[in-house]
């Protein structure tokens, strides 16, 4: 079978592109003009340019394929405006989805993310595939994109459409060139992670999230949500685990809940008033506070899937960063 993947220079696209490949799947990876194809390194898929803000384009990079895998999108919302994050998140979901129907693709995977499912309302809760958004959009815009790509691929499905859909936690592992979620090894190596935010959050590996988009191809069932999850771990062990690769010291300090309010606003005011890129938004302050924790049991019982530990995943990225001379 033909597969076509968008964002594949990314890293959730990369890591499907090689895990197609290792499946014998023949793979079509969209990109843009001025996509640069580090993530892609050592994979020889077929390309097609194209944009998933032009409908045009995706019908001719879909043509004679029978799936589609839609994880393009903007995934650092903190380093982007809400304008530029419901373009490519929504109405880039729209354009592949209604692609998809015109060129008679037989399944689309669409990667949403556990951003779309809330927040917890109490310590403790885990959430599962159940949960609802439920903070108001401009508390979150991108897990608000989501929530609405998610309604996208409803209503594809209600025309007809045969889409199922992967909700990855945290991914951290290989073929992360823009170090979104390999951040926290890029401070580490610097020696900078002094302070643990009092959260948590789950992780999973970046090679294994690749995996699990092809099992949700294979065995997913239409119109279904799939978290993909390997481990759920305080940011303070997440830390300790990138400190220990990186050889250095981890963080000493929790910041304590109670601070973490003020820190945002501050940030966010910071934020405002300088120049460069955002390093970090109030939005990831006030995630960071709560125990973000998901369950990943469905993935595991339906698909067959594995995310791994948070140690693995760390490793993985810290491997293949050094491999490829970027840390």
């Amino acid at each position: 079978m033909r597969a076509l993947v968008t964002g594949a220079t990314g890293c959730v696209g990369a890591n499907i592109v090689e895990a197609l490949l290792a499946r014998g799947y023949a793979v079509r990876a969209l990109r843009r003009t001025t996509s640069e194809l580090d993530a892609l390194a050592g994979l020889d898929p077929e390309y097609a340019t194209g944009d998933v803000l032009d409908e045009a384009s995706l019908r001719a990079a879909m043509a004679g394929c029978e799936l589609v895998f839609h994880a393009a999108a903007v995934s650092q919302y903190w380093r982007n405006g809400p304008e530029a994050i419901y373009a490519a998140n929504v109405a880039g979901t729209r354009n592949v989805l209604r692609a998809a129907l015109a060129q008679g693709v037989q399944r689309v995977v669409f990667t949403s993310s556990v951003a779309a499912l809330g927040v917890p309302t109490r310590r403790g809760q885990v959430l599962d595939e159940t949960a609802t958004f439920n903070l108001r959009p401009a508390q979150f815009h991108y897990g608000h994109s989501k929530v609405l790509a998610e309604a996208e691929a409803q209503r594809a499905v209600a025309e007809g459409l045969d889409v199922v859909i992967v909700n990855p936690v945290s991914v951290i592992g290989q073929r992360d060139v823009h170090f979104v979620g390999g951040e926290i090894l890029w401070t580490a190596k610097r020696g900078l992670l002094v302070a643990a935010p009092p959260g948590g959050m789950g992780i999973v590996s970046a090679q294994a999230t690749g995996e699990g988009h092809v099992l949700a191809a294979e065995r997913g069932r239409t119109g279904e949500r799939y978290i993909l999850n390997g481990e759920n771990v305080s940011h303070r062990t997440l830390m300790a685990l990138a400190a220990k690769v990186a050889g250095v010291r981890p963080p000493c300090i929790t910041i304590p809940r109670v601070l973490m309010t003020p820190l945002a606003a501050l940030v966010d005011v910071l934020n405002r008033v300088r120049r460069a890129t955002p390093l970090v938004d109030g939005s990831q302050l006030h995630l960071s506070a709560r125990d973000m924790y998901f369950d990943g049991s469905k993935a595991e019982r339906e698909l067959g899937f594995v995310g791994g530990a948070a140690q693995a995943s760390v490793a993985e990225a810290w491997g293949w960063y050094c491999e490829h001379g970027l840390l």
